[in-house]
């Protein structure tokens, strides 16, 4: 079932898990695929039932995805690549894309403190019971970070 894949940090045998959280670093939606499968792909079905404003990397940046996700009511907002050309964004938007730090924190929280990173399990029920366990021990957790809007962003909001 795991399949080698490659992120930004080098080749990997395995699984990624894709995760969509809110302002509050509450669990929207989670979704497993193989290691080779494009972090595009689960995207439009993980976004299902959500309406509003999607922020994601420039490894999200396509027209496809974007005007599936516009059919479902949710505007994808992503920086643009270095070989395109820039776009006007709304200042709000280019605050929220420096947020998105936080989806990193809940990525580390879940492998360090939740354990949900194991190299070696027995069998694939092993595997699903310790990525179930360790989403739920995370959505029990009462200090999650969350996202703030501090007085230098509220400044880059107000013009005078």
């Amino acid at each position: 079932m795991a399949k080698r894949g490659k992120s930004t940090m080098g080749w990997f045998y395995g699984f990624k898990l894709h995760l969509i959280i809110n302002h509050k670093d509450e669990i929207l939606a989670a979704k497993l695929t193989a290691g080779n499968i494009d972090d595009r792909k689960p995207v439009p079905e993980m976004a299902k039932g959500l309406y509003g404003k999607l922020y994601g990397d420039k490894g999200y940046v396509s027209k496809v995805l974007s005007g599936k996700l516009f059919d479902q009511d949710v505007e994808l907002i992503t920086n643009v690549r270095r070989n395109m050309k820039p776009q006007a964004i709304a200042l709000w938007d280019k605050i929220m894309l420096r947020k998105r730090f936080i989806i990193e924190t809940v990525n580390d929280q879940l492998k360090n403190i939740t354990q949900i990173e194991h190299s070696r399990h027995r069998s694939p029920n092993g595997f699903m019971l310790n990525l179930i366990g360790s989403l739920i021990a995370y959505c029990h957790k009462k200090d999650k970070p969350t996202i703030r809007i501090d007085e230098s962003d509220m400044k880059t909001l107000c013009i005078f």
